[in-house]
């Protein structure tokens, strides 16, 4: 028809690509909080004679490094708990975790390394972490710039076994993933190849993930379907090389007055991979110890099965023939 406007059609708009996959890319028990919680009660170390292994914690500022050590012991507890508080000097200080209130203390400890997140002029020095490593330092030791000598009275120059860390764990927080200070990734690359060096563990916590992805932060069992989370992840491993399998995403409390079923689960399942991989290391500083006993007695025993009664008898029986006392 004459003066008709002609019909200009409509451009197509793509959607955006889904926020999320179809189904977790990583299982939870979602519901098992007493569960979790019983395991953790009831874990036994493989060496009896050690009454805990440390875990020594790292981390920016910022990160909820010490909120972390809060929310374990809220898990467990059933409410919030306030027991690790900010402290602004530099130095090393342990933390228990309760299997209950007021009750008992399970067998692993967090030595939180103060001082890594500060200026160049109050920072620790990278060798005291080193040291710290390898049990070196004494609790509650202050740190500087300069670092520990033998001739400190804050040097432990004969570590004992429950002095030494048995997993290295990074607390990083996932909204500042990408904006990390250049020099602390360095520094943390650097603690880490001197760690496994010293064949120590070392996991990632990556924490506020409620603040990194919204559809994270309304509902909390979407963690593993939310894809910002998992790229969040790939980054953490991208900058300090720790797989994807040692990483673990959770949402520290920090607002609430109250516990939550699905939070607590998510805590206690990354708690309970640092303890098993710290548990891990401790089977094998054991069983590296006893090849030193052999080696050392110029003695050709071979250990043919790895289990911790068969490793405990077979020391029994090397002090026993050397004419030693067992404690």
């Amino acid at each position: 028809m004459a003066g008709a406007e002609s019909v200009q059609p409509v451009p197509e708009i793509n959607p955006p690509p889904p926020r999320e996959y179809d189904q977790p890319w990583r299982s939870t028990p979602w519901g098992k909080r007493e569960d979790l919680r019983k395991e953790l009660r009831g874990f036994q170390l493989s060496n009896p004679n050690i009454k805990h292994v440390r875990i020594l914690l790292a981390s920016e500022g910022g990160a909820g490094k010490l909120s972390f050590i809060n929310s374990i012991n809220s898990a467990f507890q059933g409410r919030i708990t306030r027991d690790a508080l900010v402290d602004e000097t530099s130095g090393t200080k342990t933390y228990y975790i309760r299997g209950k209130e007021h009750t008992d203390v399970l067998p692993f400890v967090f030595n939180d390394f103060m001082g890594l997140e500060d200026g160049e002029s109050h920072c620790a020095h990278i060798e005291d972490v080193v040291k710290a490593l390898r049990g070196l330092l004494t609790e509650g030791c202050k740190l500087n710039p300069t670092p520990v000598s033998a001739e400190d009275t804050a040097y432990r120059s004969d570590p004992a076994p429950q002095d030494q860390t048995y997993c290295l764990v990074y607390i990083i927080a996932a909204e500042k993933v990408s904006f990390m200070n250049p020099d602390h990734i360095k520094k943390m690359k650097s603690i880490r190849k001197s760690a496994s060096g010293l064949d120590i563990p070392q996991v990632i916590i990556m924490t506020r993930v409620d603040e990194a992805c919204p559809l994270v932060n309304k509902t909390l069992r979407k963690i593993y379907t939310s894809k910002k989370i998992k790229e969040k992840m790939q980054e953490c491993s991208n900058v300090l090389g720790v797989p994807m399998n040692h990483i673990f995403p959770v949402k520290n409390y920090h607002e609430e007055i109250d516990t939550d079923n699905d939070n607590d689960v998510l805590i206690l399942t990354a708690f309970t991979q640092i303890v098993q991989t710290a548990n891990d290391k401790l089977v094998r500083s054991l069983s590296c110890d006893v090849k030193n006993r052999v080696s050392g007695s110029k003695r050709l025993l071979v250990i043919k099965t790895t289990t911790t009664t068969s490793i405990t008898i077979y020391e029994q029986h090397l002090l026993v023939s050397r004419g030693e006392k067992i404690e």
